[in-house]
């Protein structure tokens, strides 16, 4: 997992509307041979949380085509990375 202060930033469409989202943090995933994305667009959910999103991309083109995340196995993985990322901070 990639970790450096600033990684810039990213545009999404949330609600047809273009939306700056913040990257914290980017990993490879080479069983999936996947790699994902970590963003944030700084909104607050219902449990007072801060909203983090996660998409895969493809590294070579950049983040302008991000995929969502479908796959229960995908979804799983994921979760446990999330764990790993709060357990850490």
């Amino acid at each position: 997992m990639e970790q450096v202060e600033d990684l810039g930033k990213i545009t999404v469409v949330k609600n047809g509307k273009e939306v700056e989202c913040d990257v914290l943090f980017t990993f490879d995933n080479e069983e999936l041979q996947k790699s994902y994305i970590g963003y944030t667009d700084h909104s607050v959910g219902s449990n007072g949380r801060k909203n983090i999103y996660v998409s895969s991309y493809d590294p070579v083109l950049g983040t302008g085509s991000l995929e969502d995340i479908t796959s229960n196995e995908e979804l799983n993985m994921v979760q446990e990375v999330l764990e790993q990322i709060a357990e850490n901070a």
